[in-house]
């Protein structure tokens, strides 16, 4: 299970895993907001967690496709199905290795990036909590979406519109932390409910999507 991790860090790290694009994109979306929404620095600051929370989800959204794609192109999934390794820690490990290339370093890079919104002092605690809380389980429902759609032509459409009514609840309850958090409300409520989420994501999808990688493999 370690070498497979390894195996799949050093992938998602290299040309073609996706690490450097979804960074790209946050930083992208996060610096071109204040172009279009004007020098207004109240504004931006009333806005900074959501637009974070947003860039965050797109930037995992992008590189939910190459979760089992380079395995499908070349074979090695069909060898890892049948390897003396439960299907289970299978697509747990994908999820894992996705969200240590694509959602941690988002959640480093957050806090940066809230300074170029004029996010307010008390608020990068609760949204760096938020989404170091909230991003595992975008991984792991984009596991299981790529598990649906590996093997199609031309999915990644597809998949974004399986996972994205799923990532709705974890972007309410992830911005409205960090909102409240930015206006020195309590903040401990939608925490707890987005770690339910993540938790309740975790206990599950990794059963679905082993169930459905399998028939997929037939």
């Amino acid at each position: 299970m370690i070498a497979l991790l390894m195996r799949d860090l050093k992938l998602g790290v290299r040309a073609g895993g996706g690490f450097g694009l979804g960074l790209a994109f946050f930083l992208i979306v996060v610096t071109l907001v204040p172009f279009g929404v004007g020098p207004r620095p109240d504004l931006h600051a009333s806005i900074a967690p959501g637009i974070l929370w947003l860039g965050a989800l797109l930037a995992c959204l992008l590189s939910l496709d190459r979760i089992f794609a380079l395995d499908w192109e070349d074979g090695s999934l069909d060898l890892l199905a049948t390897a003396p390794l439960p299907m289970e820690a299978l697509v747990s490990i994908k999820a894992l290795a996705h969200w240590l290339t694509t959602g941690l370093p988002l959640v480093l890079v957050a806090p940066v990036l809230g300074i170029l919104l004029n996010l307010s002092a008390s608020g990068y605690l609760p949204l760096t909590l938020s989404l170091l809380l909230g991003t595992p389980a975008l991984s792991v429902i984009g596991t299981f979406g790529a598990a649906l759609t590996v093997g199609i032509k031309r999915g990644g459409l597809l998949l974004s519109l399986l996972v994205l009514p799923l990532y709705v609840p974890i972007l309410i309850f992830g911005a409205e932390a960090a909102r409240r958090g930015a206006e020195g409300l309590p903040y401990t409520t939608p925490l707890v409910m987005l770690a339910g989420i993540t938790c309740g994501t975790i206990a599950l999808l990794p059963f679905a999507s082993a169930s459905v990688l399998r028939v997929n493999l037939r």
